[in-house]
């Protein structure tokens, strides 16, 4: 985006950019998305609600801790995300 606002600035054209606070965060997925959370990460989010994430934690061969999710709401940064997000609102 800021790529795009440069050269319109250069072309001398004007654009009006807006952020919708919280869009990426409240759009549902049509599709299924899903994420494999390694180490580190996994142990965090252990330590949120340890009674419901806990059972569906296992090690990996290197003793890592692996959770795998699938996704309910849009993940910022993903094309689906900006997708359905547009159509949101």
């Amino acid at each position: 985006m800021v790529i795009s606002c440069a050269i319109d600035a250069k072309e001398g054209q004007y654009k009006v950019v807006n952020y919708i606070h919280g869009a990426f965060l409240h759009t549902n997925m049509e599709t299924d998305v899903h994420i494999l959370f390694e180490g580190k990460i996994t142990e965090f989010i252990i330590k949120l609600e340890p009674s419901l994430y806990r059972i569906y934690v296992w090690k990996n061969k290197n003793s890592k801790p692996m959770l795998y999710v699938k996704f309910k709401k849009t993940l910022y940064g993903t094309l689906q995300a900006a997708h359905y997000s547009a159509n949101y609102f």
